[in-house]
């Protein structure tokens, strides 16, 4: 342990990365916590949406939406999130999950409805990649000339 000051002065860049690294680890490990958003894996998406009734919100664009979503999902772009407030006030009492691409959209919104009011919010860790992943089914959007 006496060698301990020595190493640290000697390889301070590898050090200052090493501290780097795990604050980043303890970030991804307990950030939720103190961020007030509740992680949920596809699995305990799946048992909130079929035990209780949540409502899950696509935050991507309606393109994206399009591409793929999971069934039953309501469309609310990121971008207009705060002036669709109104329409999400319906579904105040009920779970909410939010999701996008990856999980960090919809994180950051998550905290958003959370100061507005809403208290069952989850967010879909790792978004809709880890629904995927998880080989869990997709709805598509059919356009107006492929369904007739």
């Amino acid at each position: 342990m006496e060698h301990f000051p020595e190493f640290v002065a000697n390889h301070l860049f590898l050090f200052t990365l090493l501290v780097a690294l795990l604050a980043l680890l303890a970030w991804n490990l307990f950030g939720h916590a103190v961020t007030g958003v509740t992680l949920v894996i596809p699995m305990e998406t799946t048992s909130l949406i079929n035990h209780e009734n949540a409502v899950v919100i696509d935050v991507r664009s309606e393109a994206d939406f399009r591409t793929g979503h999971i069934l039953n999902a309501l469309n609310f772009p990121a971008a207009d999130m705060m002036q669709r407030l109104d329409d999400l006030k319906k579904y105040s009492k009920r779970t909410i999950i939010l999701y996008c691409n990856n999980g960090s959209d919809s994180a950051r919104l998550c905290r958003m409805l959370r100061q507005q009011g809403f208290d069952k919010v989850n967010c879909l860790k790792g978004g809709l990649y880890a629904w995927r992943n998880a080989n869990l089914p997709l709805a598509r959007v059919e356009s107006a000339e492929t369904s007739s």
